[in-house]
């Protein structure tokens, strides 16, 4: 039996240990070799990791050999300013502690001469890198509006961040879609070595570049890192992980820090497998799970234990906990989406008068932005102080601006403020040379901005290009003016923003992003609709009124007396006194897509964990019977997760308006009353009441644009169905079928 030598560290003695307890201070003191820190939801992470850094100090460890690793450049500030409280401060500002973009920035300052640049390169953030592919894409006489900027952009960071260059990019290619982006990688790349800059994901490939290319470079870094530690190691990427095992090779010491029960960010590359194989990278690699909870009650505890169990991949720890049993975590059935709303607004003002919480303790959780509106709303009526973090409020959203600015040219033509915003979302190819001739042509005659538009072929300083996409544009609006007070306005706004393209733009991206404007933009529009189904007699004024006074008064409150709304992607990290998650129903959370498979579904129930474990005293879990989208109500059914949750923790209460069913709903539009069904079996087919088509998996079919394609998916029911195409030309899309317009072959 081979024996493993292990540095003697003299751990008891250390005053900084005192306040550990013991599987802490097992993580602190466990200098040498490969080290996972299990840490657990409420386990105290945060102090390991800077007990750790300053133990290594205390130990005689020279700080520059200590490289901490974090994904925020705030969690490196913290954790060194924590550390300056422990041990000299001389001694923490040599510790090499910073993001991997920042850290990687730095050393490559030194070794840009070894990858063919010059130490003086620079640094393309997002808007930047994207100007590049725009520029790209023009030089290469690509149509922005078949291809967008964006996806381009998109596909080729997620390409660096598995590592895969512009060759095996292109050799992989197979639709159109892939192909053309190959070809812009490839000039990307070409471009951005002329203009001596990297882009962000080229900090972490060229830093693997300059380690591989001289053993000397590798060898240098390999001695001065000779500590190495890793924050939320269950969020790294390909890349991240490639270049953290090389730096760690020689010596082994390796700390790498988290908890894939919050793995959150798949979407954008995180690759939970770093994770989860860790062992196998370093098979005499020690084990620390950090198990004893100091947030949560038993209770809160015991409801997240028994979700996360479902995912079959995962490490295995139980969290505990010293705390009281608590409260039960409460779960509330609502009506609709406004009933949860108001609903959530009454537990707020209800806790807050005679449960000893003030507005700051509410955290009001929800898996996409497009949630807020309701309970915006809800908390204005109410006269609730509330924040949105890590977001902006809903209608100060640039998707709901500008289809807000699209309804105000509808009303004042005159509004150039309005017009400016709107004429090149999505691209129209009316540039600013174009916009600047057409104000000219305006200040020369004395006319509104969009009086000069409606006279562009007056305009001899156009060219005839520019001249066309001035006309369409003001085709649409005329067309859409002149049928105001002709059609109801809930069928007026659906093809007018339909027509204008926006939807398409956001559909067609395909980001996990723009899908996420996409459905702000049909909150927004369900909203409108509502409100004319509500108001019969109102006029497109009055709706743009009561907006403007909504959003006009209580601007945001300075003070820390609010009530914070957030997604649960922005909650990770946070704690607060009492969580509220709202829209616990199938195919919101989990939000599950046509081609989704268990690993999806995996990711879902981790952030549902996430938003569980966020709750210190109070947990509640709401859900409604139906929610309104574009103007129509959708029955919905509640989350499988809820079932997954052990009963004895939780606490059904009782609907409001009990003398309503929950199985049919009446809604009132002008001229017919709809029933609309609660719980829908689901449907794998949609019809088409125009043409009478119905489209199943399987189907083939055509699109005016894109092509031939086979259905490889059908989800949702009326106006919110959407079909999976893989085009033979572009690959898949998502495309919402009243729009698509597919013809079935």
């Amino acid at each position: 039996m081979a024996l493993k030598l292990v540095k003697v560290i003299n751990a008891p003695n250390s005053n900084l240990l005192a306040q550990l307890n013991e599987e802490q201070k097992n993580a602190v003191t466990t200098v040498e070799g490969p080290l996972l820190i299990v840490a657990g939801a409420g386990s105290g992470k945060t102090r390991v990791l800077t007990h750790r850094v300053a133990y290594l100090i205390e130990q005689g460890i020279n700080p520059y050999n200590i490289l901490a690793l974090t994904f925020t450049n705030k969690a490196a500030r913290e954790m060194l300013d924590r550390i300056s409280h422990i041990v000299p401060s001389d001694s923490v500002n040599k510790v090499w502690a910073g993001t991997f973009h920042s850290i990687f920035a730095r050393l490559l300052r030194y070794e840009a001469s070894h990858i063919g640049y010059t130490s003086s390169f620079s640094i393309y953030d997002t808007d930047d890198s994207l100007s590049v592919v725009k520029n790209v894409m023009n030089t290469l006489g690509i149509n922005h509006q078949k291809y967008s900027p964006q996806s381009m952009r998109g596909r080729i960071s997620w390409a660096k961040n598995q590592m895969i260059d512009s060759e095996k990019y292109s050799n992989s290619a197979d639709s159109d879609l892939e192909k053309q982006t190959a070809t812009v990688y490839d000039a990307y790349e070409k471009l951005l070595i002329v203009n001596n800059a990297m882009d962000f994901d080229d900090l972490l490939i060229n830093m693997i570049n300059a380690l591989q290319i001289s053993d000397e470079t590798l060898e240098k870094y390999q001695n001065r890192f000779k500590y190495i530690l890793v924050d939320e190691y269950q969020d790294t990427n390909r890349a991240q992980y490639v270049v953290i095992n090389m730096l760690a090779r020689k010596h082994k010491n390796i700390c790498v820090v988290g908890d894939d029960a919050q793995s959150i960010y798949r979407w954008r590359g995180a690759d939970i497998r770093n994770i989860l194989d860790f062992q196998k990278d370093y098979a005499d690699a020690k084990v620390v799970r950090l198990e004893q909870n100091y947030r949560s009650t038993k209770t809160i505890l015991g409801a997240a234990d028994s979700v996360i169990k479902f995912n079959r991949k995962q490490l295995h720890k139980t969290l505990w906990t010293d705390n009281a049993d608590g409260d039960p975590v409460k779960v509330i059935e609502t009506i609709d989406d406004r009933d949860e709303a108001e609903r959530i607004a009454g537990i707020v003002k209800e806790n807050s008068k005679d449960g000893g919480f003030t507005h700051k303790d509410y955290a009001v959780l929800y898996r996409t932005n497009a949630q807020s509106l309701a309970l915006e709303n809800a908390f204005k009526k109410a006269q609730i102080p509330y924040v949105i973090i890590g977001g902006i409020s809903f209608y100060k959203r640039k998707e709901v601006k500008d289809v807000l600015a699209y309804l105000k040219l509808l009303v004042n033509k005159q509004d150039s403020e309005s017009l400016l915003r709107v004429i090149n979302e999505p691209p129209r190819g009316i540039g600013p040379t174009s916009l600047k001739y057409i104000r000219g042509f305006a200040e020369k005659i004395s006319i509104s901005l969009y009086d000069a538009f409606l006279r562009v072929n007056e305009n001899d300083s156009l060219q005839q290009r520019a001249k066309e996409a001035v006309n369409k544009f003001v085709e649409l609006i005329e067309k859409y003016r002149s049928e105001i007070g002709k059609t109801e306005p809930a069928k007026l706004i659906e093809q007018y923003i339909g027509e204008t393209g926006i939807l398409q733009m956001y559909r067609e991206i395909n980001t996990e992003d723009s899908l996420d404007r996409w459905n702000n933009i049909q909150q927004f529009l369900s909203d409108f609709i509502d409100y004319f189904n509500r108001n019969e007699d109102a006029q497109f004024e009055d709706y743009l009124n009561q907006l403007s006074l909504l959003t006009d008064i209580d601007e945001k409150d300075t003070s820390q007396e609010q009530v914070k709304l957030m997604t649960l992607h922005s909650a990770k990290g946070l704690e607060f006194p009492v969580v509220i998650i709202a829209g616990l129903e199938h195919g919101l959370l989990p939000l599950l897509r046509a081609d989704s498979h268990f690993e999806e579904e995996e990711e879902e129930r981790r952030l549902f964990y996430v938003g569980i474990t966020r709750a210190e005293k109070l947990l509640y879990l709401t859900y409604a019977g139906r929610r309104l989208r574009f103007g129509s109500y959708s029955g919905s059914s509640p989350s499988k997760f809820l079932n997954e949750i052990d009963r004895k923790f939780l606490d059904y209460a009782k609907k409001k308006n009990n003398d309503l069913p929950f199985n049919s709903f009446k809604t009132k539009t002008k001229k017919s009353k709809i029933f609309y069904a609660i719980n829908p079996k689901e449907t794998h087919s949609f019809q088409q009441s125009a043409e009478t088509i119905i489209f199943r998996t399987g189907d083939w079919v055509n699109h005016s644009h894109f092509g031939k394609g086979k259905i490889m998916a059908v989800v949702g029911t009326g106006n919110n169905a959407k079909a999976v195409v893989n085009f033979n030309s572009v690959g898949k899309k998502v495309l919402m079928l009243q729009y698509a317009k597919l013809e079935k072959l």
